[in-house]
């Protein structure tokens, strides 16, 4: 087995950093306080984008806020179905993608 490269020593490293500081989060807050860390990382990573000239993260973000306030609205109507679908599918991608940067 070779040894890691710089590059992912430091992708391990954030890696690390992202998942501590997300209990450190919920130990302190709940929930809520790893929801919290979640949206200011963010928000810090979309202004990177922007600035980077990805500007289509607007609308990315957009739609993700709006597909899950349409999983919500459905929920509390009476119907899971979307919700259940959303927080599925999410808990596969961040299974298989776990955070790096």
């Amino acid at each position: 087995m070779r040894p890691l490269s710089s590059v992912e020593r430091a992708a391990g490293k954030r890696r690390t950093w992202l998942v501590e500081e997300e209990r450190k989060a919920r130990e302190s807050r709940g929930e809520q306080g790893a929801m919290e860390f979640w949206l200011r990382l963010t928000r810090s990573r979309i202004a990177k984008d922007i600035k980077a000239g990805r500007g289509d993260v607007y609308a990315g973000f957009t739609l993700v806020c709006r597909l899950f306030t349409a999983a919500m609205d459905k929920r509390a109507a009476g119907d899971r179905r979307l919700w259940d679908d959303l927080l599925t599918y999410a808990q596969q991608v961040v299974d298989h993608k776990p955070p790096r940067s």
